[in-house]
């Protein structure tokens, strides 16, 4: 209760005509009655009707907030936002994502700076509705800086950020409708984890059934309904990293946004949790922002991935074709495991065809390819991933010039694969076997090249030409 309301209630109980009629009462009646009246006038307080505003700007079509009435599956829930915020609705059935438009966020010529230092350079980017968009790339790329802005916990020193309609530059993080699950699990200890997931709507003075229906949902759909009078010190990790996802999605917000939730997990637990985290974009099915320096993660897990360096976007595009179509070099050696092979080549004639000239003992076609800028005479920088170098099974299938004698130096056994760095006429290849088969250290090995799927690089600019 406000303090206006405290003292409105408190001077009314005074002055009634029980206290003045009966000045002989005790103290003791006197706070009994003073505490009646309270809850009394607390109740009626909170059986006034709310009535929230629907409005269409947020959805496509004639759907009724009462279209699926009756059934839990397809049933829509309305946000009662505050009045900074405009309505909403979250749907969790994704067969009818066709009616309803969720929220977009657009990032249009972003900067940050702290002081003198620009750490983000004028950055663009659309986030479609219930895209998931991994952010990915080393400490320091401002990846992390980027995620906050959008949170608002940092104010953007330039530029634009849109969360559906509205430019939300100088709204506070909490309406902002985005719910935020951060590197630790910032989980209160004396708390149990029903109390844990159900503290923000609390601080919301939610109503106690729907705070009950809520946190009962959230904990169905991660798998932590017999978890939920457990303090944290009784969970593992897996499990306390589930109950900061599950406060975040009690609040039923537009975006989620997940600052590298796994990078205190082992492997293990972080193998299990990429699995949590699709499911969940798949059952709440609402737009997500997730930032990693992993890009096995960032494979895995987005729609699309936005590869940063040095406060740039480098490529933004799914995760097979940033794969497969790297834009340069850097991405090229970023995005895979292990990453791609990169050496430095130069161009040639020869044969009525192009190579790349490594040396005197080595020589790699290059296979005819509509719209190359490869030219004879330029220095490039060849790539090639270790699943394009493997042992030479002798089904004729590849032509003898892509076929190279290798080196073993080194071997990484994996079990369903091993990985070998071999020396092939003097420039370093790693390429690949399946797991059952043994090399020894100076052992020559027969390899073929996939030049299929070879890559090449301008060496100046570093960007892709072919």
């Amino acid at each position: 209760m406000s303090r206006k309301t405290s003292w409105w209630s408190d001077n009314f109980i005074q002055e009634s005509f029980i206290f003045k009629r009966l000045p002989c009462i005790g103290n003791f009646f006197k706070q009994l009655l003073t505490c009646f009246f309270k809850t009394c006038f607390f109740i009626k307080l909170c059986t006034l009707p709310k009535l929230p505003v629907f409005q269409d700007a947020g959805r496509k079509g004639n759907l009724q907030p009462d279209a699926f009435a009756g059934n839990r599956q397809q049933s829509l829930k309305c946000r009662y936002l505050s009045e900074n915020t405009r309505g909403i609705f979250l749907y969790k059935n994704p067969t009818i994502q066709g009616d309803i438009l969720m929220t977009e966020v657009i990032l249009k010529n972003v900067v940050k700076r702290f002081g003198r230092l620009e750490v983000v350079h004028g950055i663009n980017l659309d986030i479609h509705n219930l895209e998931f968009v991994v952010f990915v790339g080393p400490s320091g790329c401002g990846k992390s800086t980027t995620l906050r802005m959008i949170a608002g916990l940092e104010t953007i020193s330039d530029g634009e950020i849109r969360i559906g309609d509205r430019v939300v530059n100088d709204v506070a993080p909490k309406d902002r409708d985005v719910a935020m699950v951060f590197q630790n699990y910032a989980l209160y200890p004396h708390m149990n984890v029903f109390n844990n997931m159900a503290f923000g709507l609390k601080l919301r003075k939610t109503p106690k059934a729907e705070i009950e229906e809520r946190v009962r949902e959230a904990a169905r759909i991660l798998g932590l309904t017999d978890l939920l009078r457990r303090k944290p010190s009784e969970l593992s990790g897996g499990q306390r990293q589930r109950v900061a996802m599950g406060r975040a999605i009690v609040r039923n917000p537009s975006v989620f946004l997940f600052d590298e939730p796994l990078s205190n997990l082992d492997a293990k637990l972080r193998n299990q949790m990429r699995t949590e985290i699709k499911r969940l974009h798949r059952n709440v099915a609402s737009t997500i922002i997730y930032v990693t320096h992993d890009q096995v993660e960032a494979m895995t897990l987005a729609d699309r991935i936005v590869v940063m360096r040095n406060g740039h976007i480098e490529q933004v595009g799914a995760p097979l074709e940033l794969f497969q179509k790297p834009a340069n070099t850097f991405v090229a050696g970023f995005i895979g495991s292990p990453p791609m092979t990169l050496i430095p080549a130069v161009v040639t004639q020869a044969g009525g065809g192009l190579h790349l000239d490594f040396s005197d003992e080595l020589r790699v076609p290059v296979p005819e390819k509509k719209g190359h800028q490869v030219q004879a005479g330029q220095e490039v920088i060849m790539g090639l991933r270790p699943q394009d170098l493997t042992i030479d099974d002798e089904n004729g299938r590849y032509p003898d010039e892509w076929k190279v004698d290798a080196l073993v130096e080194f071997v990484e056994p994996l079990g369903s694969e091993t990985y070998l760095h071999t020396d092939v006429g003097g420039a370093k290849f790693m390429g690949r076997s399946e797991g059952r088969k043994l090399f020894e250290v100076g052992e020559t090995v027969r390899l073929t090249m996939n030049l299929e799927h070879l890559h090449i690089f301008d060496a100046e600019s570093r960007l892709s030409i072919y």
